[in-house]
């Protein structure tokens, strides 16, 4: 069977990189994913899966059969913007092959596991796969804004409660475990204003906001380690003030904190960091934000979550991991590396709030996720295909 589902994945290659070019050519940012969750949707039911519907967030939802083990496969498909169009050798949204590769955004960050999720799924269905599962294959919105959202929509709102979730965002076809969580804070300050030309007069907030921003610098260094995930960080990624003209003093200020979160970690003592780093600065009134994220969805919905993303680590030694790898070595004949993702993905929210299990595979390297001249190798469409069929067979 294994052999089978290789062959079927190979005979496919063609129409799996032919619907990855058809995703990458229509811009799906964050909030504006209609277009393409339309296009994945007939592709779905081109497909022949089961069932197929859009939830009231936006999400694409495929299902193939009826069983009463449910799995899932996820797929983001919202990218972020090209930046400075004069680092691309072509028009990002130029889907095109060149040097065994699928070039264009989108292609690693993750419209691949897109396509390849759903050529898992023709493969799944022509060869009477999964019988026992109800497979569930989702194109989830908004994660590049804020990353979980989509799927605390899922499991609150659309009551889907996997026992296994495979995040197919890039490992280079590695197979990853977990990663840090992350949340976003703000620092705020406040000054007194004045004429610039007498500045003795006023309290500058610049300086008292740049005064704690050098302390968040040595904040990070102080930061613990943890052997399988890494350091946690933070970084002040953005900083604003008010004022009342460019000749006052200005009256207000504040930082934006990315904070990478490692095991042991949490939103409560991450916080507390802050507090006594703005003491150390100086500034012990000094307000510290966790931020919410209130965008509105393409649907019209508006589905507001609080920016802490919980840290989650699916165990080496679980049947999900070591069947992931079972199921990786009869198909590719070789041990797979089993690791880690730098960056967050959905199962902040899947495994790190709601403590479903997860596991990661997907096509491309993530060091091209945002980055330009993005490209997928072809062999990796094909191979993860393969892999999610036969993690299906492998699991029953």
């Amino acid at each position: 069977m294994i052999k089978r589902i290789l062959e079927s994945a190979q005979r496919l290659e063609s129409e799996n990189t032919r619907f990855l070019m058809d995703m990458i050519r229509i811009p799906a940012f964050s909030t504006k994913e209609k277009d393409v969750v339309l296009c994945i949707k007939n592709e779905m039911e081109n497909a022949g899966f089961d069932e197929v519907r859009i939830d009231g967030l936006g999400n694409v939802i495929g299902r193939i059969g009826s069983g009463p083990r449910v799995l899932a496969f996820d797929a983001h498909i919202d990218t972020v913007y090209p930046g400075d169009l004069s680092l691309w050798d072509r028009d990002p949204f130029d889907a095109h092959i060149k040097d065994g590769k699928v070039w264009g955004r989108g292609s690693v960050d993750q419209e691949g596991g897109m396509a390849a999720m759903v050529t898992a799924g023709r493969i799944i269905k022509e060869l009477g796969l999964g019988k026992d599962f109800t497979l569930y294959f989702t194109g989830t919105v908004m994660e590049e804004d804020c990353d979980g959202l989509c799927w605390q929509y899922l499991i609150k709102e659309e009551g889907i409660k996997p026992e296994l979730v495979v995040i197919t965002e890039p490992t280079n076809m590695n197979i990853y475990r977990g990663h840090r969580g992350r949340m976003e804070m703000q620092v705020h300050v406040k000054g007194l204003s004045c004429h610039g030309s007498a500045p003795e007069r006023g309290d500058n907030a610049i300086y008292k906001i740049s005064r704690i921003a050098l302390e968040i610098e040595k904040l990070h260094e102080r930061l613990i380690t943890d052997p399988f995930l890494g350091k946690g960080s933070v970084c002040v990624t953005e900083v604003y003030f008010t004022g009342p003209s460019q000749c006052a003093v200005p009256d207000s200020a504040r930082i934006h904190l990315d904070r990478r979160l490692t095991w042991g970690e949490t939103k409560d003592s991450a916080v507390a960091e802050v507090q006594e780093t703005c003491r150390l600065a100086g500034y012990p009134e000094a307000e510290i934000e966790v931020l919410t994220y209130s965008e509105t969805a393409y649907t019209g919905l508006v589905y507001p979550t609080e920016k802490y993303f919980p840290t989650w680590v699916t165990p080496e030694d679980s049947t999900w991991v070591q069947t992931a790898a079972a199921a990786y070595q009869e198909l590719f004949e070789k041990a797979p590396l089993i690791d880690k993702w730098t960056f967050s993905t959905n199962g902040v929210a899947i495994a790190g709030m709601h403590h479903i299990p997860c596991i990661g595979l997907g096509p491309g390297n993530e060091i091209y996720a945002h980055a330009p001249n993005e490209a997928c190798p072809i062999g990796h469409l094909t191979g993860a295909a393969a892999f999610y069929a036969a993690l299906v067979y492998k699991l029953t």
